[in-house]
């Protein structure tokens, strides 16, 4: 028998899943999602699960709700032996990232963790602008996000990077890890512990695989083998995948990400930035465009070097993005709700 409670089943979930509650219904979690089957597990175990026709339907009408890593859902089991699920309970948390196809209400990369781990190598340098948007996700998923500098070995002084980068992140944790050397590891258990899971978000190469094999202490993940010259790796993570932890908790590993489009991440950004974001709130005009007006605190913070410029143009360029997804976002509500309206009744 599983204890779901281990991997974060409680109360709020208990009182979500009593509306579905039959002889034949059980709560299971998503372990990985493929095309219209689950990996789940429940109270029995690991099986597999077809999707029922009531969740196929609601995601024709939006693709994200579709069962991902990390969701809890009613499992049914039929008397052909058929197993399906059933619904999809609410989720406490997502990581939804904008997708290629503009029409797309965006992708949930994986749901219900506690934190979201943004991992970053040390080797190369680390990417301040990737770090930035991907830290916007995290915020915006509504789990606590923590940096993970991951080939801690291969610098020279590894906590001045954390220092460094930590400029970037306000209020976030900054952790260097080395799974060669076993440094830093034991504070990355502690956003793992019974009833807590863990998502890990970063680029190929990054050093995602080999955090969950170190943390679940055998091998669970493949991993590819990264160009010297340039650090970068194959997908050694095509799919999604929720990784048991013995002794409870679970990591989300998610495939590593070359781009992120951020979908309706406002109030991520201001997180993300809330150094930048602190200044504007105290420029004399609600509506100033930090662009020579008076009474701007973003261009004092600029001219005394409080403020960096890289800095104010990354947080006005994804401002810029959001605002257009956003619009996009909007014209096809209205376009739907337009063809709604028009639609003969029977």
């Amino acid at each position: 028998m599983s204890d779901l409670s281990a991997l974060g089943w409680n109360e709020t979930l208990a009182s979500a899943y009593r509306t579905f509650d039959r002889p034949d219904a059980t709560p299971a979690r998503v372990l990985r999602a493929d095309r219209g089957v689950c990996t789940v597990l429940d109270p029995s175990g690991v099986t597999r699960a077809s999707l029922a026709g009531s969740v196929l339907l609601g995601a024709a009408h939006d693709p994200a709700n579709l069962p991902c890593a990390g969701d809890w859902v009613v499992l049914r089991r039929w008397p052909d032996r058929r197993t399906t699920v059933d619904c999809v309970l609410p989720r406490r948390t997502a990581l939804i990232r904008r997708t290629a196809d503009k029409d797309s209400a965006g992708q949930v990369l994986a749901a219900n963790m506690d934190a979201v781990a943004v991992v970053e190598p040390m080797h190369p340098e680390p990417d301040d602008a990737r770090l930035e948007r991907l830290l916007a996700l995290a915020w915006e998923s509504g789990a606590q996000p923590v940096i993970v500098l991951t080939k801690s070995d291969t610098a020279s002084d590894p906590q001045a990077v954390a220092r460094q980068l930590a400029g970037l992140a306000p209020g976030v944790r900054v952790l260097p890890v080395s799974v060669h050397q076993g440094t830093g590891l034991e504070a990355l258990r502690s956003y793992v512990a019974p009833g807590r899971t863990l998502a890990l978000l970063g680029r190929s190469g990054a050093g995602k695989s080999s955090l969950v094999n170190a943390l679940a202490g055998t091998d669970v993940m493949g991993i590819q083998e990264i160009r010297r010259a340039d650090g970068k790796g194959r997908h050694t993570t095509a799919y999604r995948n929720l990784v048991l932890i013995p002794g409870g908790g679970a990591v989300l590993d998610t495939p590593g990400i070359r781009g992120v489009g951020l979908l309706d991440t406002a109030v991520g950004l201001d997180r993300a930035f809330a150094d930048v974001a602190a200044l504007a709130a105290r420029c004399r005009f609600g509506d100033c465009g930090h662009d020579g007006e008076p009474g701007c605190a973003v261009a004092v913070a600029l001219a005394d070097g409080t403020l960096q410029p890289r800095r104010l143009e990354n947080w006005r360029r994804l401002h810029r993005e959001v605002a257009v997804e956003s619009g996009r976002r909007a014209a096809r509500l209205a376009q739907a709700a337009g063809e709604s309206r028009h639609k003969p009744h029977r």
